[in-house]
């Protein structure tokens, strides 16, 4: 019989200052699934803790945006006040996953019959970023 490693589940998160796309991993972290987009407004952290709680992930990773000259961009500094509001209020470990145009992979990636919804590009960039976070910690 083939068992999975149990390790704790993954979230990953793309942080904008409109919308989060969110994923997470299945139950080995091996593989992550786009799961939502929320609002970037007062709902986003008590929706965040909801779900990092119910899916009992120990690990939130976010897209860690930088400018082209490698400096963190305007948005990071809300997106690192976002992590450390997670580590507070759930008790869970935040990495930062360096991420460069996820949005616009994630517009690329074909679906059944014509891409990716406007409406799931944001998770599908949580997906690709925490697939990257993943792959890049593999042991």
């Amino acid at each position: 019989m083939l068992q999975c490693k149990k390790v704790a589940k993954l979230v990953g998160i793309d942080y904008g200052t409109k919308r989060v796309g969110v994923a997470v991993s299945d139950e080995s972290g091996s593989i992550a699934f786009p799961r939502t987009t929320y609002a970037n407004d007062s709902t986003l952290i008590p929706m965040l803790v909801t779900l990092i709680r119910n899916e009992r992930a120990a690990v939130v990773i976010i897209g860690e945006s930088k400018d082209k000259d490698g400096k963190d961009n305007p948005v990071m500094a809300a997106a690192r006040h976002l992590g450390s509001d997670l580590e507070q209020a759930v008790a869970v470990a935040v990495h930062y996953e360096p991420e460069f145009y996820t949005s616009v992979e994630a517009r690329r990636l074909p679906a059944q019959a014509g891409g990716v919804p406007s409406n799931a590009v944001d998770a599908q960039a949580a997906a690709i970023i925490l697939n990257s976070y993943i792959v890049r910690t593999k042991k």
